[in-house]
């Protein structure tokens, strides 16, 4: 009875959180960002499944250098892991922030959930065992910038499904939108190299991932989400003022025009080619 009341008291609290600036803010930059890693997912999982079934392992490495190498079968198969469980994660993660699905469909978002959970740990494995018996290409900075953020959303993981486990609707969500916001890192990280491609011309960047922008992108492609989202959790509550919420608000919208604009230039020019040449062959 305790467990069913806290839940049905966290359901109320939430059900009465948001104004209408800030609910329509939050659902609009969810809607896009899965929208985005949802096409980005169906493109990494083609192009890298395109890769194995056509015995063709060497064009992993046409995005980062020296991921495949043959002569390290166990770092091939933890990025393999990695590959296969962030396409997935970056298709199921959505779904599962996605109210109508939770309330309408309880069933669906539990075993998808479950699924989302465990490929997350096995993409957090996977890159760091890679890690672990490879290096990354960039080096040390590299290094610990990707094995920081393996950790993390091994850890994420853990919380998430802990929490659901407890019947604490605000924490398991809280841990939740953590989750989602790491899974998202691999887009993010592409979507980041691309932007800054087009407005600097590689400024900062060198092929062996160790120019000066390359060690600041070893750990922007996901601490920021994280601090978007940590202002989401503050401005979620009754307590809250305004202007943390206007300024969450404003935030998640300036994002999401920037993703919309992003989403159209690579879909467009690399994504959905490849998601075409899969289909088709």
């Amino acid at each position: 009875m305790t467990v069913m009341a806290e839940s049905a008291s966290d359901s109320r609290q939430l059900a009465s959180n948001g104004d209408a600036l800030y609910r329509f803010s939050s659902q609009a930059l969810l809607a896009i960002v899965w929208t985005s890693s949802f096409i980005f997912g169906l493109y990494i999982l083609a192009n890298y499944a395109a890769a194995y079934f056509e015995n063709d392992l060497l064009r992993w490495n046409n995005v980062l250098p020296e991921i495949y190498d043959p002569s390290q079968p166990q770092a091939s198969i933890g990025i393999g892991l990695h590959f296969a469980a962030g396409g997935f994660i970056l298709v199921l993660g959505g779904m599962q922030l996605i109210d109508s699905i939770r309330s309408n469909y309880p069933r669906v978002h539990h075993w998808t959930g479950r699924l989302y959970i465990f490929l997350s740990m096995v993409a957090a494995i996977g890159g760091l065992s890679f890690i672990a018996i490879k290096g990354t290409v960039g080096g040390l900075v590299m290094d610990i910038g990707f094995s920081l953020y393996g950790v993390l959303m091994f850890v994420a993981a853990v919380q998430t499904v802990r929490y659901a486990m407890a019947h604490q609707l605000l924490n398991h969500q809280a841990w939740a939108w953590r989750l989602y916001a790491l899974a998202i890192g691999s887009w993010l990280y592409r979507m980041d190299y691309g932007l800054w491609l087009i407005l600097s011309d590689w400024v900062g960047h060198t092929e062996e991932f160790n120019g000066w922008f390359d060690h600041i992108m070893a750990f922007l492609f996901y601490i920021p989400n994280l601090l978007i989202v940590e202002l989401m959790i503050r401005a979620r509550s009754q307590e809250s003022s305004k202007r943390l919420r206007t300024t969450a608000s404003v935030t998640m919208l300036g994002c999401g025009l920037l993703l919309i604009i992003a989403t159209w230039g690579f879909a467009r020019v690399a994504w959905l080619p490849a998601i075409a040449d899969f289909l088709i062959s």
